[in-house]
């Protein structure tokens, strides 16, 4: 007999319409988890595994009453609405134009939160400084791209050498060598993770976009080793002893690779132990919260977490108030309405 031929398509179409809620669900569990890793880890910032265990044991949720997200997340807002914009379009005058607009160019007073990467690059841009040349500053290295680069991982899902190359694109602005590596590794890992990649996968793809011999993937694959060992073995595999920044991208990686390895990728146990060992927390938790919750999805989230959430406050960045790393999600990823319906107005014209 023929097949039905009308039936076969309404099957195809199920299978479609699956996947994209599927894509839908990873793309709110990457940002989500970024935000809730975030809020989770900022008090934690900076500090030894010690101090933490003296001021509150170990760390298993909120120690604030009133968590927020810090530059990590309204960061990661800027490049998520930066690419739902332009898409793989993407490029080095698009986002130092979206720089000037959203961040340089406004009088809102003096700079507030974020780290010395972004402070060296808005001094440049201010200065009249065009990329590369304005990422040109003292701390190119940092761990400010890969903070920001979940976006293109859920963007890119499935293809994490495309968003390794559009990751690059948007940290040229603001990083270099060691800089841009530590954003490329976080949005081929997430890639990787967006369309079900096991932990060894994500870490594969994550080291299969930076060179062998860079301290990032050094740093990356010390972190994962150690990983069957605990959180301890983790960090004494990474961290630079006495050194006295926390924010360098290799060591930030590395600790966020090495958390989600150890805990196997399940969600709470990934942040926790980012959490947990100190340094900065807040961005170690951020990108272990977006493996993380791009592997598992925004179900695999504690809701006593994610409903506490909310618009970004503009804390760091004003232009930013008000958005939604949910919303940023859903127009990263495609919309849900059936296959081969009616063509519809995209989100972001909406």
């Amino acid at each position: 007999m023929r097949p039905r031929t009308g039936h076969g398509r309404a099957l195809q179409a199920l299978r479609e319409l699956h996947g994209v809620r599927a894509l839908r669900d990873r793309g709110r569990g990457a940002l989500l988890g970024l935000a809730v890793g975030d809020a989770l880890g900022a008090p934690a910032e900076n500090m030894k595994p010690s101090e933490i265990r003296r001021r509150w044991g170990r760390i298993e949720g909120f120690v604030s009453g009133d968590p927020a997200g810090t530059d990590d997340t309204e960061y990661a807002i800027f490049s998520g609405l930066l690419l739902a914009r332009h898409g793989s379009a993407l490029t080095v005058a698009h986002v130092e134009n979206a720089w000037h607009l959203w961040i340089a160019d406004l009088d809102e007073g003096p700079f507030r939160g974020a780290g010395f990467s972004e402070r060296g690059t808005l001094e440049n841009l201010r200065r009249g400084l065009a990329a590369p040349i304005s990422a040109q500053h003292r701390h190119a290295w940092s761990d400010g791209l890969a903070m920001r680069a979940a976006p293109f991982g859920v963007f890119a899902a499935g293809r994490p050498a495309e968003a390794a190359r559009l990751v690059a694109i948007d940290g040229c602005v603001s990083h270099e060598g060691e800089g841009i590596y530590g954003g490329q590794a976080v949005a081929a890992g997430v890639a990787a993770a967006m369309t079900g990649g096991t932990p060894s996968a994500i870490t594969a793809a994550a080291l299969s976009v930076i060179p062998s011999d860079s301290w990032t993937a050094r740093s990356l694959r010390r972190a994962v080793a150690a990983a069957p060992d605990g959180e301890r073995a983790v960090r004494s595999a990474v961290v630079i002893g006495g050194y006295p920044w926390t924010d360098l991208a290799p060591e930030a990686v590395g600790l966020a690779f090495g958390a989600f390895a150890a805990s196997r990728g399940d969600f709470a146990g990934s942040v926790l132990t980012a959490v947990n060992m100190g340094r900065d927390a807040d961005t170690t938790a951020a990108v272990a919260g977006a493996l993380a919750g791009a592997m598992c999805g925004a179900g695999a989230i504690p809701p006593a977490w994610s409903s506490a959430i909310t618009p970004a406050r503009g804390s760091c960045l004003p232009s930013m108030r008000n958005h939604h790393v949910l919303d940023v999600a859903d127009l990263l990823t495609p919309d849900d309405d059936p296959p081969h319906a009616t063509p519809h107005t995209p989100r972001a014209a909406r």
